[in-house]
């Protein structure tokens, strides 16, 4: 006999959304975290946007659970008291170079089931925010704001209610497959335990390969590789003239330097893009170089922005599943049908938008549990 039926190591938006539902459905859950309090990495060091599903391939996972999660996502929000705020975004175009990729972002949304987009020229654009430079943009009213930490403790409310609970400081240190389930050695407060399981769901985030690559497969299967990327975030010193958030045209697989407006109202731009080889959330300035990279490409949309307004602000490193050069890729979520082991799923490079895809994301887990 298991210990328990159901483990869910990480407790991260995605890992606590995920044992809200499997314990919503009457399964007995625990989430092992190996922090000292939840979604400490990706999960509270992001943009915290409700995004439309805009920019994703049509038909990816990505596209298709950022559209569904959306929409509960703010039905939960309106249940639950989570603090939020469906402020809008402009897409916007800052040259005419940039217009068939304006066009062709808006003629993916509509692929996707985004039906909301209204098309602005430019002088449109700035009766609605008068600071902003462009010459033609694209109105997302569906995007949205959430606290994420306010999201996070409503999960895990959830969770206690449901009959579940959530270890802090439990670090999973090996993984064994059994016949009937899994085992694992669980290192907490310099000891190490053992738990059994029925089912697992590995929702790692930056460890999620580490853990992956713990059990053995008896078919061909890789475990997904885990590349690292930090983004960096600047905070605007006083209050911004938006009312929205700002998007300029992407780069590749990156959305480009943001303007974005926090729930509290504090306006902050970001991220850059930096991959690196290790976890490491040191803000680094690099003698000056990087703000005035951010100045330069936050004055393309908003050349208002005063002198010196850019303070360092937090840092964040999303799990990828591509190099730097190479196309974005797609969420991994792994079940019997891709690794040969059951009643295991395990979930490779959620990033964005796996906030908001977080509920979606536990309701595609829950039915290939099942």
């Amino acid at each position: 006999m298991s210990d328990i039926e159901t483990i869910v190591v990480g407790a991260g938006v995605v890992g606590l959304a995920i044992a809200r539902a499997l314990s919503a459905k009457g399964q007995q859950v625990i989430v092992l975290e190996r922090h000292a309090r939840v979604g400490s990495e990706t999960s509270s060091r992001n943009s915290e946007v409700i995004h439309a599903g805009l920019y994703y391939p049509t038909g990816s996972m990505r596209a298709r659970l950022c559209v569904a999660g959306k929409e509960a996502l703010y039905r939960f929000c309106a249940e639950n008291g989570v603090t939020h705020t469906r402020v809008g975004k402009l897409l916007v175009a800052t040259s005419e170079a940039e217009l068939p990729k304006l066009e062709a972002i808006a003629a993916n949304a509509a692929a996707n089931g985004v039906t909301d987009l209204r098309r602005l020229t430019g002088e449109e654009a700035k009766a609605m925010e008068p600071e902003l430079e462009c010459i033609a943009a694209y109105l997302s009213p569906s995007t949205g704001i959430i606290d994420s930490h306010d999201l996070m403790q409503a999960l895990s409310g959830h969770i206690s209610t449901n009959g579940g609970e959530i270890v802090l400081n439990a670090s999973v240190d090996d993984i064994a497959g059994r016949e009937d389930g899994f085992l694992l050695h669980v290192l907490s407060g310099g000891e190490i335990s053992t738990l059994s399981c029925r089912n697992l769901i590995l929702a790692g985030g930056l460890g999620a390969t580490r853990l992956g690559r713990m059990l053995s497969y008896g078919n061909d299967y890789i475990v997904p590789e885990t590349y690292p990327a930090r983004g960096h975030y600047f905070a605007l010193s006083g209050k911004a003239p938006f009312q929205r958030l700002i998007y300029p045209m992407p780069v590749g697989a990156w959305l480009g330097i943001h303007l974005t407006i926090d729930t509290g109202g504090r306006t902050r731009f970001g991220p850059d893009i930096e991959w690196c080889n290790e976890v490491d959330y040191k803000f680094v300035e690099d003698e000056g170089r990087r703000r005035a990279t951010f100045e330069r490409e936050v004055r393309r949309y908003w050349p208002g922005l005063p002198a010196g307004a850019l303070q360092p602000d937090t840092v964040g490193i999303r799990p990828k599943l591509y190099r730097e050069g190479e196309p974005a890729a797609d969420f991994a979520i792994h079940t019997a049908q891709d690794h040969g082991i059951p009643r295991l799923v395990a979930l490779y490079g959620i990033e964005s938008p796996g906030l908001t895809s977080s509920l979606a994301i536990a309701d595609y887990v829950a039915e290939r549990l099942e």
